[in-house]
């Protein structure tokens, strides 16, 4: 075994070659994380018939990325960002393991599920953080837009080729089944990582200022963004963004149920999530706009025009290819911001800061989650009833009914993401966010082995 091992430490990859054997592992990672997912709620939505023990499992997912990020961000930057992943690997793994041997004595639970699935959560806040950080210091400056697309395509997997598979595999092989082949999945990964190296960052002198205690250096990573208004404008501005596509997106499913059959509603589903993994295949190809907040710009424009379609009409042609072309235009813009991100924040600090940054564009969907429905309920469908105020006015082009006040908030989210987006782009400080910041990561990666003298390098 010790011979196995050694064999793997001489033909460990660096650079660009690492980054694509560690994605390559992670999108089969994250796919079969995704299968477990869709298995575990679909398991527990036939036991129980209960929407919110369903919803609980998304919830549990993504609750400790938002709570537990900017710590593990801080401990990223603190150890060796390939054992980071190792460990979120190992973690994930293990949770797993531990379901697959509760279903095998039949004993598993309904809090077992919870429990598991709010570990493998954690281990995702580790490995998100870790995971980008490390990109940066194997990619060059400019393949960071192709990096963050090939990231995206991660995403997509996970959303758009999980679900088909579990489906498709749940009837012959069950749920101990699905979960065994995520368990071999974590195990490739695991392999993927033993055969790369990845070197640590070297010390810049915002990594040196932000040392100290635990709670100092995570308190830095926030000081970090706030200290650069630039960053802080992009934040406010994406994390904004975020809460109106979550909206729409927990509307999507009634709304287009209010005209339209379930076996629409999968092929929609289906082609926006096609879209979704398109646009993460056109940005790894593209690598984006050459001023990358044009490309941020750009995108967000188009993708709230393509959201205020959705809603303009109860068709099914014009939903569908507005889901599309809306989802396409996603990991477009959110390559072209994280390209942002990765050169203008120090290397050193990168996985507090943009752990903190996960956890608060991911803390405004969950807000968005509890103020949708009863907005929708409440404000915009009775607008647009038979008889409804707008019944006369409004509902005279987009139309009136069940769906159409859901119909009218997905044009209001679409309207309201355009008119913010212009205006975001008229604030001096995000829009110059590329002059006036400047690049901290230099056009190669600067690296330190372990053990290796400090290098401090300053910014250009």
């Amino acid at each position: 075994m010790s011979n196995v091992f050694s064999a793997i430490r001489r033909i460990r990859l660096g650079g660009t070659r690492a980054f694509a054997v560690v994605w390559f592992g992670q999108v089969i990672s994250f796919i079969g994380s995704g299968m477990t997912f869709f298995a575990l709620g679909v398991w527990v939505y036939q036991k129980t018939n209960s929407i919110t023990q369903f919803a609980l499992i998304s919830l549990l997912t993504m609750l400790p990325r938002v709570v537990l990020g900017p710590l593990v961000g801080t401990l990223v930057d603190r150890w060796d960002r390939r054992q980071a992943m190792l460990l979120s690997d190992v973690g994930g793994g293990l949770s797993i393991l531990f379901i697959i041997l509760l279903i095998m004595t039949d004993r598993l639970e309904f809090w077992h599920i919870f429990l598991s699935v709010l570990l493998t959560g954690a281990c995702d806040a580790l490995r998100w953080p870790a995971l980008s950080a490390a990109t940066t210091q194997l990619v060059p400056k400019e393949q960071f837009g192709r990096a963050s697309g090939l990231l995206q395509i991660v995403s997509a997997g996970m959303v758009l080729v999980s679900p088909l598979v579990a489906g498709a595999l749940l009837g012959p092989i069950g749920l101990q089944g699905v979960i065994l082949v995520d368990f071999v999945t974590f195990l490739f990964a695991l392999f993927t990582l033993l055969l790369i190296r990845i070197p640590r960052p070297a010390i810049t002198a915002e990594g040196q200022a932000g040392k100290g205690s635990l709670l100092h250096e995570t308190v830095y990573g926030w000081k970090y963004i706030t200290g650069r208004t630039g960053l802080l404008a992009l934040l406010v501005f994406l994390s904004i963004a975020s809460f109106l596509t979550e909206m729409t997106y927990v509307l999507f499913t009634p709304m287009l149920l209010s005209f339209a059959s379930t076996a629409e509603l999968g092929v929609a589903m289906s082609l926006g999530g096609i879209g979704y993994l398109a646009g993460g295949v056109i940005m790894s190809v593209w690598g984006g706009a050459k001023r990358r907040i044009n490309g941020v710009i750009v995108f967000m424009l188009l993708m709230g025009l393509f959201l205020a379609l959705i809603g303009l009409r109860a068709s099914i042609p014009l939903v569908t290819l507005s889901l599309f072309l809306c989802l396409l235009c996603y990991p477009i813009t959110l390559g072209s911001n994280q390209a942002i991100w990765q050169a203008k924040v120090a290397p050193d600090v990168q996985g507090r800061v943009f752990a903190i940054r996960g956890a608060i564009t991911l803390a405004t969907p969950l807000l968005a989650d509890l103020v949708t429905g009863p907005l929708a309920d409440n404000v915009f469908e009775p607008l647009l009833a038979v008889n409804g105020p707008l019944a006369g006015s409004v509902g005279q082009i987009v139309g009136v009914g069940a769906g159409r006040g859901s119909g009218l908030l997905f044009i209001s989210a679409g309207l309201f993401l355009m008119l913010m987006t212009a205006i975001s782009y008229l604030y001096p400080r995000l829009r110059l966010v590329e002059d006036e910041l400047p690049d901290i990561v230099t056009e190669e990666p600067v690296m330190v082995e372990a053990g290796s003298p400090v290098v401090t390098v300053a910014a250009n």
